[in-house]
């Protein structure tokens, strides 16, 4: 280790890639010091690590920045993050008043509000229509195809989209304004029932993000369909939910058990507290891609054929476990870590191997690890997911 100074001034200690164990040695060329000091399992590894897993994180703020009058967005696709094959996330935020305009997708859309609130809207190919305001820790569930809208109120918002397909891009979406940026004039008039002249001040391309004025109330806004509103809500609160309560944190698991309209996405808003970990355990029916809220945790993936790699996380970081691979979830900075597990599937399911171990034969548990007393009798057959 040796000094030296953060932008503020003070000193600070410059991680080397040396473990307790003498393995390793000093590294006095170009580097990037910051980025170190933020991955130490990185720079050096848990001596458990071994072998060539692919990269697993990904941060949000080493993405592009689409920048609009109305709000921003950005994303995390299977361009970015090789390994995450089933899911795509976007991290959008929309000033008060702003719109993402009227469009649909050829994925479904899965939404968390981090914070603000936002109006969003929907119509189902039975001419069935969806209007909502949402707030923080709401979710909404859009089917592939159907049409909807999103706008921030009062404050403004911010949200985390994912869509059930790793190389879908949030600018590559079926807008309104540029399907009516390219259909001739005539065949506009013909369509609705207006001269051409109505559609002269129409945009030229796709509007994607535009600021407008902070809508009416909800009530204002409602428009009456003759078929009625959609029968499954568009919309859950998610931290209405009783949670699952632990000594080392807490669970709550939207799927379409509780959430039926979310047919393709399940997710679990997870907390840790500071010494505490998501404990050892696997997804038997997807991959899993995380979004981290807040806090700072390390995560190692354990693959298989004794490959085994770990890698630190922060807020606004996007992790991935492929299906079935072992991995845990640790606290390792002195808050509250908050994340979202998120899965392609329409049900939750994990495996716990403490669990396993509890429910197996003890006398086999004890063979076939060369297990002591000790840790047999501390297993438990009642699944803790954050010990």
């Amino acid at each position: 280790m040796s000094k030296g100074k953060q932008p503020s001034g003070q000193p600070f200690i410059i991680p080397q890639p040396i473990r307790s164990d003498g393995a390793g040695g000093p590294d006095y060329g170009p580097r990037d010091v910051l980025r170190d000091i933020q991955n130490p399992d990185m720079l050096v590894p848990p001596k458990t690590d071994h072998g060539l897993l692919p990269n697993m994180r990904m941060s949000f703020s080493d993405t592009h920045m689409q920048l609009n009058h109305g709000g921003w967005s950005r994303e995390i696709t299977v361009r970015d993050l090789p390994i995450a094959t089933t899911l795509a996330g976007v991290n959008m935020s929309l000033t008060p008043g702003g719109v993402r305009e009227l469009h649909w997708h050829q994925q479904s859309e899965w939404a968390y509000m981090i914070w603000g609130t936002a109006r969003i809207t929907s119509v189902d190919q039975n001419g069935r229509n969806f209007i909502a305001d949402v707030g923080p820790g709401d979710l909404w569930f859009f089917p592939k195809g159907l049409p909807h809208s999103i706008q921030g109120l009062e404050n403004g918002c911010e949200f985390l989209l994912v869509f059930d397909d790793g190389s879908f891009s949030d600018l590559n979406t079926l807008s309104i304004s540029d399907w009516f940026a390219h259909t001739p004039p005539e065949v506009l008039s013909l369509n609705f029932g207006v001269a051409e002249s109505a559609f002269q001040s129409m945009p030229k391309e796709q509007v994607y993000i535009f600021q407008d004025t902070v809508p009416g109330s909800l009530e204002s806004q409602e428009v009456e369909s003759p078929y009625g509103t959609v029968p499954l809500s568009f919309t859950y609160r998610l931290l209405a939910q009783e949670p699952l309560i632990t000594p080392g944190g807490s669970v709550r698991i939207v799927d379409s058990t509780n959430f039926p309209a979310s047919t393709t996405v399940a997710a679990a808003l997870v907390e840790i507290k500071p010494g505490a970990m998501r404990e050892l355990h696997w997804h038997p029916n997807a991959d899993e891609w995380q979004y981290y809220l807040t806090g700072e945790g390390r995560m190692t993936v354990f693959g298989g054929e004794g490959n085994a790699r770990t890698f630190d996380y922060r807020a606004g970081d996007v992790g991935y476990v492929p299906l079935a691979m072992g991995h845990y979830i640790q606290n390792t900075g002195k808050d509250t870590l908050w994340f979202l597990e998120i899965f392609r599937s329409d049900r939750f399911e994990d495996v716990s191997l403490n669990q396993w171990m509890a429910l197996t034969p003890r006398d086999l548990v004890r063979d076939n690890l060369n297990a002591p007393a000790e840790l047999l009798d501390a297993l438990r057959k009642v699944k803790w997911p954050v010990v």
